[in-house]
């Protein structure tokens, strides 16, 4: 909203409000914002939340100190929400359609998170929402997501095909837009083109195309390439999502790597939405994205001013109303700049969580069938309550995931070059 408000100034050539044309500036002051909401909004809830007595309550573990977190006020997502909410409403050009999709995507999962915790805490249902219900709001969010990107207009790639490079059917296809240089000579074309290609890390120039995945469909499979994208993309959201919800289980893991990845996918939707940059790195330029940047500056303003209350000992959880939105944000934000094929090294903390639960599950129920008693490869599972369970202080097995999620976010920034 601000940002109109200063554009109108600009037009009226007030000084000095072309700044807010500036997407580095709107960032950081998205930034600073959200950071000074979730201080504020968050000693202001912590203190209603308290005298409601609406607190966590603890299962018995057997981990050492754990009941003395039970009471410990919950549903402190509401923190993050509105810390990302109102920042992008206020910095971020609002008819966006990225933009439009993460507002939607944070306020749609905060809500199914909400009911969760709502049920635990006044119903006194410890097991919460279904987890087929949950399970059915993030897939109708990435039937959504996955539409919106399929079929809206505005969301394109371009791709770029060097003058000298250029094939007689390039040059005569008048959907290819000429770019002259200085002399007079044609540098470059472009087109801009609906697609559900992404890129591939590690491999330098290449793509994938997830219509080809029913390739065997006929010549006209392109027609039904939104199937498996559909799919993928509510696959990619649902894990991602539930991913983070593992991963909350102690005081600041779940925000302080979450921050780590908003970072790197702030810098990478800035990169993709530079034609100058995504055309030096070799990867997607993706018109209008830039303005990402700007969600992802309050985002992580958002998981680094909940920290404040949230790290050890915590004064608030954020609850399934925190943990549920930023694994689907974070999950959403990667698909729309075609960066998902990433999450698996970006989200490393997340997917090591998940696979802990899976194969302890499963090898509980082989060994189980097998030899009539249930074995288990980890002490406990999700993977942080293992090293707990080994006598690890709780601050120090955070400080460490920490330090492996910024290990991965190198990394993968990394794979940009290391093609």
């Amino acid at each position: 909203m601000l940002y109109y408000f200063f554009d109108y100034l600009e037009q009226l050539h007030v000084p000095g409000m072309g700044v807010f044309q500036y997407i580095s500036f709107r960032t950081a002051a998205a930034t600073i914002l959200s950071l000074l909401i979730s201080l504020v909004f968050g000693k202001r809830l912590i203190l209603v939340l308290s005298q409601r007595q609406i607190g966590e309550t603890i299962r018995n573990l057997g981990i050492k100190d754990e009941q003395k977190k039970s009471g410990t006020p919950t549903m402190g997502g509401l923190i993050i929400i509105a810390a990302i909410i109102i920042p992008t409403l206020l910095f971020a050009r609002l008819s966006n359609i990225y933009i439009i999709m993460m507002l939607c995507t944070t306020v749609w999962l905060g809500m199914v998170g909400f009911l969760d915790d709502y049920i635990k805490v006044f119903k006194k249902n410890k097991e919460g929402l279904s987890g087929r219900y949950k399970v059915i709001a993030q897939l109708l969010l990435g039937i959504a997501i996955g539409a919106t990107m399929f079929w809206h207009p505005s969301i394109v790639t371009r791709s770029r095909v060097d003058a000298e490079k250029a094939s007689a059917e390039v040059i005569n296809d008048n959907t290819y837009e000429a770019v002259m240089g200085k002399d007079g000579e044609v540098n470059y074309y472009v087109k801009d083109e609906k697609s559900v290609k992404t890129n591939v890390p590690f491999l330098k120039s290449a793509e994938f195309d997830y219509a080809k995945i029913i390739g065997l469909a006929g010549d006209n499979y392109q027609k039904y390439a939104w199937l498996p994208f559909i799919l993928i993309v509510s696959i990619v959201l649902i894990a991602v999502s539930n991913g983070a919800n593992l991963t909350d289980g102690m005081d600041g893991l779940a925000a302080g790597t979450s921050a780590i990845v908003g970072v790197t996918l702030g810098l990478l939707s800035y990169l993709s939405g530079s034609y100058i940059f995504a055309n030096y790195l070799n990867i997607f330029f993706i018109p209008h994205l830039g303005e990402l940047a700007i969600f992802a500056g309050a985002f992580v303003g958002a998981c680094i001013g909940f920290l404040w209350y949230n790290v050890y000992p915590a004064q608030v959880f954020m609850g399934d109303t925190g943990s549920l939105t930023i694994g689907g944000i974070i999950a959403v934000f990667a698909l729309v700049i075609r960066k998902e094929l990433l999450i698996p090294i970006l989200c490393g903390i997340f997917l090591a969580e998940n696979l802990s639960v899976m194969i302890q599950v499963a090898y509980f129920k082989y060994t189980k069938k097998r030899y009539g008693e249930g074995k288990r490869v980890f002490l406990m599972s999700p993977l942080h309550h293992h090293y707990q369970k080994k006598g690890i202080p709780e601050p120090k097995i955070v400080a460490r995931f920490w330090i492996v999620g910024i290990l991965l976010a190198i990394i993968t920034l990394a794979t940009i070059k290391l093609r």
